[in-house]
């Protein structure tokens, strides 16, 4: 009797395990730009925005529901040219913890300015993965695939790579069906959805990719017991990331990375070796000139 409950006990645990999916995304709509009355439009597509990626299976890796992706889109309407028709501008941000603590890591960071969909309180967001159904899922499924594509590359040496496929099959079925929205195609803007799954599947970036996992599994998943060991891990990859930007400035995902990571990098260094401080220091204040202010503090003794 007692053999038949744990297997019963160990199906079910197989069962919640299959079925856990790998989003765990707060969504916020802001909407105080749009001057319009019915004001439950706002509260329904919260709502379905939340249902769409939470609720969906992105892939075919098994989540416990611990293992969920924390992540956060926060969508700014900015202009609503006609009832049902929205311009917004979305920051799409996911952390990752750090082995034995507490603390969670930024992984990605983007502000993507070019969203133009439609959405009424009728509407269901349908997906498909071969078909184009709406500009609004077509972006959401986008950077659900991103999301997960670098979670998985800090977890795994390159184990984004098949969120990433999706991604880019995404953006060309956008590109191509979807022709009159925004965001998809490369002569738009340098910092476009376009250039990001562009950075991630060139070989170039390969370091960047292959950086995450050691800045993760080598460096932060290892502040705790071994400091001075994780920082110099992390050097090592902040040096490959400044080669890369020398020969890529002005990348999308370079810019996302130090988006992310520039108030992490400080307070790993900060209180580090002082020639592990002056090499953090110059590296990123050449790599990532725009936060060169906030840098300064690893000059300080």
């Amino acid at each position: 009797m007692a053999k038949k409950i744990l297997v019963l006990l160990l199906m079910c645990l197989a069962v919640w395990n299959a079925n856990a999916q790998e989003l765990q995304c707060d969504v916020v709509v802001n909407s105080d730009q749009v001057q319009y009355t019915d004001r439950q439009l706002f509260t329904d597509m919260q709502t379905r925005i939340f249902e769409f990626m939470n609720n969906r299976r992105w892939s075919d890796q098994p989540y416990r529901p611990d293992e969920r992706i924390k992540c956060r889109l926060m969508i700014s309407l900015t202009e609503m040219p006609e009832i049902g028709t929205f311009k917004a501008n979305v920051q799409v941000v996911s952390v990752r913890p750090a082995y034995g603590t507490g603390y969670e890591s930024t992984l990605f960071s983007f502000v993507d300015k070019d969203w133009t969909f439609q959405f009424n309180n009728a509407q269901q967001l349908d997906y498909a993965e071969n078909n184009f159904t709406s500009n609004l899922a077509s972006m959401l499924a986008f950077y659900a695939n991103m999301i997960i594509g670098i979670d998985n590359d800090s977890f795994g040496k390159l184990g984004g790579a098949p969120a990433f496929d999706k991604a880019r099959s995404i953006l060309n079925l956008a590109a191509s069906q979807g022709a009159v929205y925004p965001g998809w195609k490369p002569f738009e803007s340098n910092r476009n959805r376009y250039w990001l799954i562009d950075n991630l599947q060139d070989p170039q970036f390969l370091p960047y990719r292959q950086g995450l996992y050691t800045m993760h599994r080598q460096g932060l998943d290892l502040m705790v017991d071994k400091p001075e060991q994780a920082r110099k891990a992390v050097l090592g990859v902040l040096q490959d990331i400044q080669k890369l930007q020398q020969q890529k400035p002005g990348s999308a995902i370079l810019r996302s990375f130090f988006d992310a990571k520039s108030d992490e990098l400080v307070n790993m260094y900060k209180a580090a070796a002082p020639a592990d401080k002056q090499q953090a220091y110059t590296i990123l204040t050449q790599a990532d000139p725009t936060n060169s202010s906030k840098y300064e503090v690893l000059l300080k003794r």
